[in-house]
């Protein structure tokens, strides 16, 4: 069997399975559509005035953040368990030497910034 027949067949499994999916939900589902139900719902806050405003960068530097420690210990859990591997111990030292430098290079960045400041 040709991999792209493979390829083929889990493709339009996988659209079968969500058009089955979302036919069970227009049958099964309850629909009561009021006009409370249809407006817009946003983190639990009433829309209220204009429909339009302007976002705050700090919630930019916040996920900016995140992302540099995130990152940092998803790498570095499967890391500590190569590290064992006599074969790839040193080779795999070097990368995440590199690896932990670039991420520190965006912390350096963040702390001369001010955004480690907590007041």
């Amino acid at each position: 069997m040709s991999p792209y027949v493979v390829v083929a067949a889990v493709v339009v499994v996988g659209l079968l399975l969500f058009v089955a999916a979302m036919g069970a939900r227009l049958l099964l589902a309850p629909s009561a559509p009021t006009r409370a139900k249809l407006t817009t719902y946003e983190s639990g806050v009433d829309p209220v005035g204009q429909d339009w405003a302007q976002t705050q960068i700090r919630y930019f530097v916040y996920a900016f953040l995140y992302v540099i420690f995130a990152v940092d210990a998803v790498y570095l859990f499967p890391w500590a368990l190569v590290l064992r591997s006599a074969d790839l111990g040193a080779a795999s030292l070097v990368e995440i030497a590199v690896f932990i430098g670039v991420l520190l290079v965006g912390l350096v960045h963040a702390a001369r910034r001010g955004l480690l400041r907590w007041l």
